[in-house]
């Protein structure tokens, strides 16, 4: 059976990026459920971070980055296509075990679709912890994962579907929820994924 890693490197490898299920070609979505937050120098961690075209707008925005994802293949992508990518910092690895020691604590936490991608408690609780571990004080938080109306498998994965109930649980008393909406994104496909976007900030000292 193939591993997780070689799952993911397999769909990055041999699938176009605009092909892919999650793919946007503008990211207004996510960029303007952030409005008001500012990004210039600050650090922003993106678990499974792929190829999205997040990124670019991120860069844009003054943001400095920590990417990772599972996928070799995908950082190695994005890592051509980034300009400057010195400037980064560059994790491959699975976001559901301990982030090693030497990652600094981040300003922004972005999830886009990945970790409704967890579905054992261990991996769920192991992507918070993580969490909890890096995220600043008054440090904002954005999860977007698929709502309880959503899809029930994606990349050929089951998928844990959220409601913002169930993420403020999982986030924990340390962060208050700011905002959440319900949205439907169109896939490349032309089939509608509703999504739950949820915005949290660290409570101060």
């Amino acid at each position: 059976m193939n591993t997780l890693q070689e799952h993911w490197n397999k769909i990055f490898k041999e699938t176009p990026e605009e092909k892919l299920g999650w793919y946007e070609s503008e990211v207004t979505q996510t960029i303007r459920f952030l409005d008001g937050v500012n990004f210039e120098n600050k650090l922003v961690f993106l678990p499974g971070a792929g190829t999205s075209r997040l990124i670019d707008g991120l860069i844009e925005n003054g943001a400095i980055l920590i990417l990772n994802d599972i996928s070799n293949e995908a950082l190695t992508a994005l890592r051509k296509r980034v300009g400057n990518p010195d400037k980064h910092l560059w994790y491959c690895g699975d976001i559901s075990k301990p982030l090693p020691k030497e990652i600094p604590a981040v300003d922004i936490w972005i999830d886009r679709a990945v970790l409704h991608f967890l579905i054992e408690d261990k991996e769920i609780n192991g992507y918070f912890e993580n969490l909890n571990r890096i995220v600043k004080t008054n440090g904002y938080v954005l999860l977007a994962e698929f709502s309880l109306n959503g899809a029930q498998k994606c990349a050929g994965l089951n998928v844990h579907r959220y409601s913002a109930d169930e993420l403020i649980e999982r986030v924990g008393c340390n962060f208050k929820l700011l905002k959440s909406e319900e949205y439907v994104y169109v896939n490349p496909s032309g089939g509608e994924r509703p999504y739950i976007y949820t915005l949290f900030k660290r409570n101060g000292a």
